[in-house]
């Protein structure tokens, strides 16, 4: 899941919400409104489970220095933030929802995860980190190739030398093999507990940049809820142009989280970024 279809920006001001003050270089956040769709039923399409505990102990492993700090961009309800927390120490969180934020809180295992309202494009403060990383699609949530690189940049300049960047986004040639030159598919995703599953209809028509997705999520109880996102997808050289554009060296490009070889069959890929120390 990435962003929103509604695509009207909305204003937040820092001050709107409970959260630890920081050094921005705007005091507005652009808020696309993907919390107030998913908030209440985010955990249940992506569950804090042996899955997040697998991905915080790969992010981990991949952290050059502990010591020196971590920030998350879209941190959302703390996934993966709060584990990592309990591997690598103090989590540094940034995200435009509010209620995702509020989640995050809420959280009695946050303990070592600061939640931050703020603008993944904009976003500063005066420390610099061993570790910055955008997983589960949310540079793929910026709808253009200025404002994802305008994501790199400020991940780049958020790293201390020899600091790592990872991302984990959407894979552009994956989604469309899936469609098989079709505009629209749906797709149902079972999940383990009984009566419940993910219905997503899918479109993507050819030669769009743009895919969208409208998901229906079905409760044991019967229930259901509704939500749609736009994301704009990309390739691993389209995130590497980002990266040397930002001044970071292309380290690695991984098809999952147990770092096996890139494959085009993947709807996600990872990749890694290093900061060169001064003078190298």
């Amino acid at each position: 899941m990435a962003g929103t279809t509604d695509t009207t920006v909305e204003d937040t001001t820092v001050e709107d919400v409970t959260v630890e003050d920081t050094a921005v270089e705007d005091t507005t956040v652009r808020d696309i409104g993907y919390g107030t769709q998913f908030s209440s039923w985010y955990d249940r399409i992506f569950p804090k489970d042996a899955s997040a505990e697998a991905v915080a102990t790969v992010l981990a492993s991949l952290h050059p220095d502990p010591g020196s700090g971590t920030l998350e961009l879209g941190v959302g309800t703390g996934r993966i933030a709060v584990p990592l927390s309990r591997r690598s120490g103090p989590v540094r969180g940034v995200d435009s929802s509010p209620e995702m934020l509020a989640l995050l809180a809420a959280d009695p295992g946050a303990e070592q995860v600061t939640g931050v309202l703020g603008d993944v494009r904009t976003y500063a403060d005066e420390r610099r980190y061993g570790l910055v990383y955008a997983v589960c699609g949310i540079l793929s949530m910026l709808l253009t190739p200025e404002d994802q690189q305008a994501m790199v940049h400020r991940a780049a300049a958020l790293l201390a030398p020899g600091g790592r960047l990872v991302i984990e986004t959407g894979n552009r040639p994956a989604v469309e093999a899936m469609h098989e030159g079709q505009s629209r598919m749906t797709l149902f995703t079972p999940y383990p507990e009984p009566g419940t599953g993910l219905q997503t209809h899918s479109t993507l028509p050819p030669g769009s940049e743009l895919w969208q997705c409208s998901h229906v999520w079905y409760e044991a109880d019967g229930t259901t809820r509704v939500g749609s996102e736009l994301s704009r997808l990309t390739t691993p050289d389209e995130a590497d142009a980002y990266a040397r554009a930002a001044g970071l060296v292309p380290e690695g490009r991984y098809a999952a989280w147990d770092l096996s070889p890139y494959s085009e069959q993947y709807p996600l890929f990872l990749t890694t970024y290093v900061l060169p120390e001064k003078g190298q």
